[in-house]
């Protein structure tokens, strides 16, 4: 066509409507006026012509695009407007609405009818006598001349309204007549006979858009990064509305963001201006681009998804459920760079200091196409590459090309990238691969972009100014296309002419009806001067289309193809070589490398080359071992290969995999095929889509190569880009055969499409097969088929863009939830044959293959499958009978008694975690990984397994845990260099320190370990308490879930029904039995007659009478420790005698006071039960004061009670009723606590006597004072107290007065009320400790909750407030040390060490502060005052310190007896919440484990180590206790206190109604049992002193890490349920005898020791156990009745005594005690202040063998364990260290400085005396030569000597140079001194 088609239509709101259209006609349609109502509707007057054009009809419902706001008369003339709307046609032709509207006066149809309306309706107001109605000239076209269409509609309405004197028909008729040329690049001046003149110019190139400079103004509207956020969202195909109050800007907007998309088409609803009538339109599900004006702004908020930009205010809002992928870096970055140097060049100048002259961005046009040169050069370097992508399919009759996305991707490395994978599968993109994708056609400047600058591209695009350079070349370019003649500027148009009257309605026309008569006839002449003119061919420019660099040289940029070393490609060459020679065993040796190496895609490239090598005529057979080897190597391959297959490695394999077979049998052979199935990519219909086209592809070039005479290509590579020249071959071939298709017959032709077509058909055949081989399981019977594949996935299913019914009939064919299977049918052919259909149609559709063809393929496919399957069945049979490839056996585990398998073994592997003893990191051999099984019992989780290294394979690694102290399971990934490839990993952790690190081997199924995590989850978090192991062992019925199940969620069903059967048992048998009770039968007890035998019947209500509950509420542990202590007695009347200052209060025997406290409670005499109950609603959760121990010496009490209610708001909440404890409460009930106060302070002795509060210290009481000051400020937390400058020193709580007199030396005092302890420091002052006046009572209390606490006036109690450690401290503090203690994985950082860890955990910190105030509270206690804790809710900190201080006072609970009753009594009876604490229910899971209990087992271990001596029990019964008070094996350290105890009637269980005798309930009994059978919980060095008190150090460098934190027996698991390592050892045993004596060779004793896989404590006992070992296994051989072994040891204890000889130190100084002992025990030194009675020449002297401690606090480590050579030298005898004669003696120092122990050692050999700082000292502090010395005389006391040391003691040593003053312990040690010195004087 010579000239466009264009519509010209005028458009009138109200009255007739006119209509113009833009060939030859003019036809006026007089239409009816619409009125009524201040909106009318608009009507067409008329159109010109009056039919359609032939090839451009005319759009309907125009009017609505005129006004889109809706037609309205005004009372106000506007000024004309102009706007171009776009319509698009059904067949997506855009049509360009050109609308200028003008407005006409007329007269106001409602002035008339204005008497006829109600005045009330519209008050005021006035209707003006003319409106002003909108009148539209329209002019539709299928070009987009902006300008041109603006000017010549200006011009007929200047000739209308200056009523010039040329026709309006003539100006119209010439406008619709006018040629304009086709093309491109040219001009054309035309004149519309109004003395007007216009250039029309044509775009060079068509496909480029047309931008003017609407792009540069979007960018000025919005700003960078909004546009960016538009084009991304427009991309990846969002909702994107523009708002706008100008019509002309949403269409410039709209424009400019279609013309940045390019070379990409936007193919969706795209209305630039949408009338309000449409506004619906928005609601629709597709994408669009769409603009409103702002008047309907409130209309769009309620859109959900739709990004709306705001042109006017330059904001664009994105919906929060809209995620907009944005570019990849960092080519986003680089984009943003190069727009703001477009648009803003000034920024980079900004800050020099010489800026130049002028850097003004260029012209609006000019900065318009450089912004689109950005957006060009952006889309080359995403689409760089494409082409060698691209698969041509067919090339007659017409090109069908296919593009190979996951090839794409892969060799771009962006297959996580989320923008290009929705580009890429977008349907403009799809659109760009149909327009483009044709090797032959015209191409324009992206073409050219792809093909010769992408080298520049990359060379470039790190430098800015050079990208710049490239943008400006290509802004040229884009610029030249649009405005070919730039220079030609002959533009003429008139406009009205603007004179004074020119608004006057009165002078303005009504614009006129036409002629349409005159106008016909100009379009008619028209055209017959077009009929003979010579038609107007557009010259097509059709070339090949060049392909630009390949993608491989691009990706080594980024190093990805390089990332393999040659020398791991040399071994996989060499092992492949191995193997076809059949040299296995070097194959054997390499194999661990490859697997590894095959990680690496250069590898697996490499690979596939090497077995290509190796296949003959499509056929490779190997024997057993080398088809195993292939096959495991091809399975590593394809498992590090996605679905997408992005590499091609899966593509090049798959003709592999049917060329590598076995012999199994006369004519049966095993392909690898059937051994590669378990791979994701086989499922996915994309990948057998590339490969198929991908292999047409080459037949196709194959067959035309051989039509043509060349070279039939024998490669057969089906890779997505199989070789460079092969591809650029295939493009090439199809744009020659598309060059010549017009020349060929038409015989040729049919010829040749029938070919293809054949091609493509057979190749689906051959697809038909190869798929039944991937997808029929060798065993077909089973039910497997790709139960992982994400197969069901319809949107996923295919890569191409055709659409067609396919999709559709197979969503509903297919059951999309359950892989391949249908809901209905699970039969493995019909799914397979479902598939192959679907991939047929798909594939054959767009091939453009026959409905014949594709029929005959339908009826083939099911009989392929059935003959496949019939051949499997085959293979199936005889593979079975091969032996299975040699995977270690599973070891079944040793279950205890009632423990049952919930699951049976899983094979996994275990994987090394970050402790490095067993990676064999540390020395030693590789312990792990090891492959295994794991079990999950009802009580643990067991891991049984031997190692993978070949070297340690015999041994057996257990790791286990019990399922109650699981605290964290999370799912891990774990890629193993191993032979199989691992599903998924699980890493559970346990608060037992144990890690377990396992990953599912091959053949356990995902949906089996899912099984395992919901059984695991259901033990660990029982619904009830009775649901744990404590309750339903040795009960549950069997509960083994088998492996083969088919329905998974049976198992589970019947799991939690036994569970619930058991419980209910459980429950019932517990609140229905009726128990008889037995008397208690500890000793002394004081109850005047016997209780009530009856029998008692336990309800959940507790329905008994008072006299039943107190039977047995008086046998529990707290009352026969009252009674022990003498704190009150319980007799049958209940009544009290006076005589006694503390009564048991029965109050709460009904646990009606306080639910978490203990049926009977210690209270002062005089307080009566009434004002208990008012007292208790203090208190936070009711936890009054009780007084839980009294000190025997001074009779000062320890009470314990929960802090005071809060003050605010809070406490009102928790306790309605209770008055706020502050100065502002009650009256009486304060005065009932005073009185509570002062009934405890009465009850101490020193307060009765008459002297008052004086008598309350003795002399030594004064000289604590001031430590007691400093200790109490250190507790109250001073801001400026380091330990180094607290004057602690070593010597407190080390030296105890030789004669046990006093407990202190008077230099303590001294030193510690001098001025070096820190003055003020928050606490009160140090005077207040200093005086006389010191407190009766003092209460520590938390400080938040004591600020304005009423203080005692008189001083008879004092406050303490110090900070308390909060729960959700220790719990965050055990989780770091945990992971401290056993990291997850290896780290080398610096910052992840072992101690950097453990100082941030901050455990030993905590641990501080709870041993500080508890010595502290012991310390007031020993100086007669007595101590109230009063923290938090009362059971936990203050259960802590109330049972640490009572074992530091009290040697009673450092025995077996007494530790347990002190647990029972303040944990158990008291309320520590254990169940909540341990989370061991579902109900506390929230909250997290919290370790309460834990750490106060922490600090008593910190204190056993400080005064090993002390306690009858080894660490190991700590570890004992910490291991099991977690484990829920024991009901003991079950619920949260004695009252839920009772509901559940586990309180007083009978011994005698237990069932099974070998299940203990109570862990104090199975301790009692096992420490009969043997010593294991017994401490050898038990040798206590009476009422000895321990003072430990509590500073961090004196406490270590407890090693049952890091310790671990692999060879047994843990050592804690010693039944099971009794069995476990017994049987190892067994195995280690031989079958047949063998007397000839001597099997040799010695035995090798691994640090964590053997129990050290066995291998290598201490000598005592082995003594005892040795006597045991002697008396069995002799026949004798095995003795217990305490027996035995008492025997030895009573000889030891008789020969006056201490035990301790007998043990101590036997060789053989020294090094096994001490080794075992890791004890770093002995009993910390130890007076030991050494018989030497008739005079008794005491030698302190205590190891003084003072420089400890500097020179520990915190975690160090103390090496060999330090234990050794510790203990070593006196004579190989030359020391005659050793101890301490007081030493002044020179002038003015104070007397200090030191460590003297009298040295006859070198004749010297020595002194050290400390016992443990290695380096000397000074020497006295013994030559030098004059005399040694007894001296006299000095200034600052100890006080407590009597006169005697002192002795002076003279020398030649000065005299030394020296102060023996006391008066025999000072002599035995002088004695010895003077007999080394005398022997010299």
């Amino acid at each position: 066509m010579s000239n466009t088609t264009i519509h010209l239509v005028l458009v009138l709101s109200i009255g007739v409507h006119f209509r113009w259209n833009a060939h030859d006609t003019v036809h006026i349609t007089p239409l009816k006026t619409s009125e009524g109502g201040s909106e009318g509707q608009g009507h067409i007057l008329q159109r010109f012509p009056e039919k359609d054009w032939e090839d451009n009809p005319f759009p309907q419902g125009i009017e609505l695009f005129c006004q889109p706001n809706g037609w309205q008369l005004v009372p106000e003339r506007e000024r004309p407007s102009f706007f171009v709307s776009v319509l698009t046609d059904i067949n997506s032709e855009r049509h360009y609405c050109a609308c200028f509207t003008f407005w006409e006066g007329l007269d106001n149809p409602q002035k008339a009818e204005a008497s006829e309306v109600d005045e009330d309706e519209v008050p005021g107001l006035v209707q003006p006598a003319q409106v002003f109605a909108p009148k539209s000239l329209v002019l539709v076209s299928r070009l987009d001349h902006t300008e041109v269409f603006r000017n010549c509609l200006g011009l007929i309405y200047t000739v209308h309204v200056d009523s010039l004197s040329v026709p309006l028909e003539t100006v119209i008729g010439n406008l619709l007549t006018c040629v304009i040329p086709v093309a491109g690049g040219s001009q054309r001046t035309i004149t519309l006979g109004a003395g007007d003149r216009q250039v029309i110019q044509t775009p060079i190139n068509d496909s480029l858009p047309v931008s003017g400079s609407s792009v540069a103004h979007l960018f000025r509207q919005l700003g960078i990064v909004n546009v960016l956020y538009l084009f991304c969202a427009a991309l990846t195909e969002h909702k994107i509305l523009f708002l706008s109050s100008s019509y002309q800007r949403l269409t410039d907007a709209c424009r400019a963001l279609l013309a940045i998309m390019f070379p990409l088409k936007y193919s969706f609803t795209y209305v630039p201006i949408l009338p309000g009538k449409l506004l619906e339109v928005l609601s629709t599900p597709t994408p669009f681009i769409i603009g409103v004006n702002s008047f309907f702004r409130s209309e769009t908020q309620e859109l959900l998804d739709v990004i709306i930009a705001d042109l006017d205010g330059g904001t664009v809002t994105i919906p929060e459920c809209v995620h907009i992928s944005l570019l990849p870096d960092p080519l986003l970055q680089q984009t943003q760079t190069a727009l703001s140097m477009v648009l803003d060049p000034e920024l980079e100048i900004a800050d020099h200091a010489f800026p130049p002259s002028s850097t003004q961005p260029s012209t609006l046009k000019i900065q318009d196409k450089e912004i689109r040169g950005v957006f060009l050069w952006l889309f080359g370097q995403l689409f760089h590459g494409y082409r060698w992508c691209l698969h041509i399919i067919r090339i007659h009759p017409e090109p069908v090309i296919r593009f190979h996305k996951a090839a794409f991707l892969g060799q771009r490395a962006l297959t996580e990238d989320d923008f290009l994978m929705k580009v890429l599968d977008g349907m403009a993109f799809a659109g760009f691969i149909s327009e483009r994708g044709p090797p032959y056609r015209p191409t324009d400047l992206f073409d050219d972009l792809i093909a010769n600058q992408v080298e520049r591209i990359r060379q470039e695009e790190c430098s800015p100014h050079k990208v710049m350079n490239h943008i400006k070349e290509l802004a040229e370019q884009l610029f030249k296309n649009e405005n070919p003649y730039p220079a030609v500027a002959m533009h003429k148009v008139q406009r009205p002419a603007e004179s004074p009257g020119h608004n006057d309605p009165k002078n303005l026309a009504i614009f006129p009806p036409l002629d349409d008569v005159t106008v016909q006839l100009f379009i008619d002449h028209a055209a017959a001067k077009l009929k003979t003119a010579p038609p107007v061919v557009k010259a097509e420019l059709n070339g090949m289309v060049p392909s630009g660099p390949p993608l491989e040289d691009i990706v080594d940029r980024h190093g990805h193809v390089l990332a393999n070393s040659a020398r791991r490609l040399e071994v996989v060459r060499n092992c492949i070589t191995y193997i076809f020679d059949n040299k296995m065993l070097e194959a054997k040796k390499l194999m661990p490398a490859v697997l590894r190496a095959l990680k690496g895609r250069a590898a697996r490239v490499c690979l596939t080359q090497e077995l290509n090598q190796h296949v003959l005529q499509n056929r490779a057979v190997l024997d057993d071992q080398q088809f195993d080897y292939i096959v495991r190597m091809m399975n590593c391959t394809l498992q590090d290969c996605s679905h997408m297959d992005e590499h091609g490695i899966a593509a090049i394999l798959l003709p592999l995999v049917t060329a590598f077979c076995r012999k199994l049998g006369a004519g049966i052979t095993q392909f690898a095929y059937s051994c590669v199935q378990e791979h994701m990519v086989w499922t996915n219909m994309q990948f057998w889509e590339a490969m198929f086209y991908s292999d047409v592809q080459n037949h196709i070039r194959a067959l035309y190569l051989e039509a043509d005479g060349g070279e039939l290509s024998t490669s057969q590579e089906s890779g997505p880009a199989a070789g460079g020249q092969e591809l650029l071959g295939a493009l090439e071939l199809a744009s020659e055969q598309s060059r010549l298709w017009p020349t060929l017959s038409k015989e040729q032709q049919s010829e040749r499409v029938q070919k293809e077509e054949s091609t493509v058909f057979s190749q689906a055949i051959h697809y038909a097969n190869r798929m039944s081989y991937l997808l029929l399981p060798l065993d077909t019977s089973k039910n497997r088929l790709l139960n992982r594949s994400g197969i069901g996935d319809v949107e996923s299913v295919s890569n191409s863009y055709v659409t067609n019914s396919i999709a559709g009939s197979m969503a509903e064919s297919y059951d999309t939830e359950s892989g391949f299977e249908d809901a209905e049918s699970s039969d493995v052919a019909n799914s397979v044959v479902r598939f192959i259909n679907r991939f047929v149609d798909k594939v054959c559709n767009e091939s453009g293959v026959t409905n014949e063809h594709l029929k005959a393929l339908h009826t083939m496919i099911p009989d392929i499958v059935q003959m496949h399957i019939e051949t499997l069945d085959a293979v199936h049979r005889e593979s079975k009978r091969l032996p299975p490839i040699q995977k270690p056996k599973l070891l079944r585990p040793i279950l205890l008694a009632g423990e049952e398998l919930v699951m049976d073994g899983m094979r996994v592997h275990l994987i090394s975690d970050g402790r490095e003893e067993a990676t064999g990191a540390l020395g030693g051999p590789p312990l792990l990984p090891a492959e295994g099984a794991i079990f999950l019992t009802t009580y643990r989780l067991i891991f049984k397994g031997t190692p993978n290294d070949p070297l340690v394979g015999e041994q057996v690694v257990t790791r286990s845990f019990p399922i109650a102290s699981l605290t964290k399971e999370k799912r891990i990934s774990v890629s193993l260099s191993m032979d199989q490839f691992i599903q998924e990993g699980l890493q559970l952790r346990s608060c037992t320190f144990q890690l377990l690190k396992i990953a599912f081997d091959e053949e356990v199924a995902s949906d089996l370990a899912e099984v395992f995590r919901k059984h695991m989850h259901k033990l660990r978090y029982p619904q009830h308490v009775q649901g744990t192991f404590a309750f339903t062992v040795g009960q549950s019925g069997k509960t083994l879930v088998e492996h083969k199940t088919k329905d998974k969620n049976q198992s589970i069903k019947t799991l939690s029904k036994n569970l619930v059967k058991s419980a209910k048992r459980t429950i019932g048998r517990q609140y229905v039995t009726r128990k008889k009770y037995s008397p208690p039968t500890w000793e002394n007890r004081s109850i005047s007659e016997e209780l009530d035998q009856g029998s008692l019947t336990l309800s959940s209500t507790i329905r008994s009478s008072d006299r039943q509950t107190m039977s047995n509420v008086v046998e529990r542990a707290c009352c026969r420790d009252y009674q022990r202590l003498g704190l009150g007695t319980l007799s049958n009347s209940l009544t009290r005698s006076k005589n006694e200052p503390f009564r048991i209060s029965t109050v709460n025997r009904m646990y009606t006071v306080c639910r978490s406290y203990p049926g009977l409670l210690i209270v002062p005499q005089s307080i009566p039960d009434s004002t208990i109950q008012r007292i208790s609603r203090c208190y936070r959760q009711n936890r009054f004061p009780v007084v839980c121990w009294r000190n025997s010496r001074t009779k000062a009490v320890l009470l314990r009670s929960a802090g005071l209610h809060a003050k605010g708001v809070v406490g009102f909440f928790k306790s309605p009723n209770a008055p706020s404890a502050g100065p502002s409460q009650a009256e009486s009930t304060s005065l009932e606590q005073e009185k509570y106060m002062q009934a405890i302070i009465s009850s101490m002795p020193s307060y009765c006597e008459p002297s008052g509060r004086n008598t309350l210290g003795d002399s030594s009481d004064k000289l604590r004072q001031p430590k007691i000051g400093a200790l109490m400020k250190q507790v109250m937390g001073g801001k400026e107290h380091i330990p180094g400058t607290f004057s602690r020193g070593g010597k407190w709580g080390s030296i105890r007065g030789s004669g046990r007199l006093s407990a202190y030396n008077p230099e303590v005092g001294n030193r510690l009320s001098s001025k070096e302890s820190p003055q003020p420091n928050g606490g009160p002052s140090e005077a207040l400790f200093l005086t006389q006046q010191r407190a009766y009572l003092y209460i520590i209390g938390d400080k938040t909750q004591l600020k304005g606490g009423k203080q005692d006036s008189f001083q008879q109690w004092e406050v303490v407030p110090i900070e308390v450690c909060d729960v959700r401290q220790v719990k965050n503090s055990f989780k770091k040390l945990m992971k401290a203690c056993v990291p997850s994985s290896a780290t080398s950082e610096p910052s992840m060490t072992f101690h950097r860890c453990l100082e941030e955990s901050e455990w030993m910190c905590l641990l501080h502060r709870v041993l500080q105030v508890s010595v502290l509270v012991v310390e007031l206690l020993d100086t007669g005052s007595s101590v109230m804790v009063s923290l938090e809710d009362g059971w936990d900190v203050t259960t802590q310190v109330v049972s640490l201080v009572q074992i530091l006072s009290d040697p009673y609970y450092r025995t077996f007896d007494g530790f347990r009753l002190l647990v029972e009594k303040e944990w158990l009876s008291f309320g520590h919440r254990f169940s909540h604490r341990g989370a061991q229910t579902l109900a506390s899971q929230s909250s997290g484990f919290t370790p309460v209990f834990l750490q106060f087992l922490d600090c008593v271990h910190q204190i056993h180590l400080q005064f090993p001596m002390e306690f009858e029990f080894s660490q190991y019964y700590l570890k004992f206790l910490a291991y099991h008070h977690v484990s829920n094996r024991f009901r003991t350290f079950l619920l949260d206190s004695d009252y839920e105890r009772i509901e559940l009637g586990v309180l007083y269980e009978e011994k005698g109604e237990r069932k099974n005798s070998q299940v203990c309930k109570s862990v104090w009994d199975y301790i009692d049992r096992l420490n009969k059978k043997t010593p294991i919980f017994f401490n050898y060095m038990f040798s206590p002193e009476d009422e000895e008190v321990l003072r430990p150090y509590s500073f961090i460098s004196n406490l270590k890490v407890w090693d049952f934190y890091t310790e671990e027996t692999l060879s047994e698991g843990p050592s804690y349920d010693w039944e099971l390592v009794q069995r476990g050892r017994q049987e190892r045993l067994a195995e280690e005898v031989p079958d047949k004596p063998d007397t000839t060779t001597r099997k040799s004793q010695r035995h090798i020791v691994w640090p964590c896989y053997d129990s050290r404590s066995r291998v290598v006992p201490d000598a005592i156990t082995k003594l005892l070992q040795d006597l045991q296994s002697l008396e069995a051989e002799l026949g004798l009745p095995p003795e217990k072994w305490k027996d035995t040891w008492d025997k030895i204890k009573a000889n030891q005594r008789a020969e006056d000889t201490p035990l301790c130190v007998f043990l101590l100084f036997q060789p053989s005690f020294n090094s096994s002992l001490l080794m075992s025990s890791n004890l770093s030194h002995q009993r910390r202040s130890q007076g030991v009675y050494l018989p030497e020449s008739g005079v008794g002297s005491s030698i302190n063998l205590a190891m003084d401690r003072e420089t400890s606090t500097t020179s520990t480590p915190v975690a160090g364990r103390p090496s060999t050579s330090t234990l050794y030298s510790q203990f070593q005898s006196t004579e190989s260290e030359n020391r005659s004669f050793e101890g301490i003696l007081y030493k002044k120092g020179a002038l003015l400085k104070p007397w200090k122990p030191r460590w003297f050692v009298l040295d006859k050999t070198k004749h010297q005396l020595r002194y050290y700082e400390t016992r443990q000292d290695r380096e000397c502090k000074g020497v006295i030569e013994l030559a030098e010395v004059e005399s040694v005389i007894p001296g006299t006391p000095t200034m600052g000597a100890p006080k407590h040391v009597e006169e005697k003691a002192f002795f002076d040593l003279k020398t030649t140079k000065r005299v030394y003053n020296f102060c023996g312990l006391d008066s025999p040690n000072a002599q035995l001194w002088m004695d010895s010195i003077q007999s080394c004087l005398s022997d010299a």
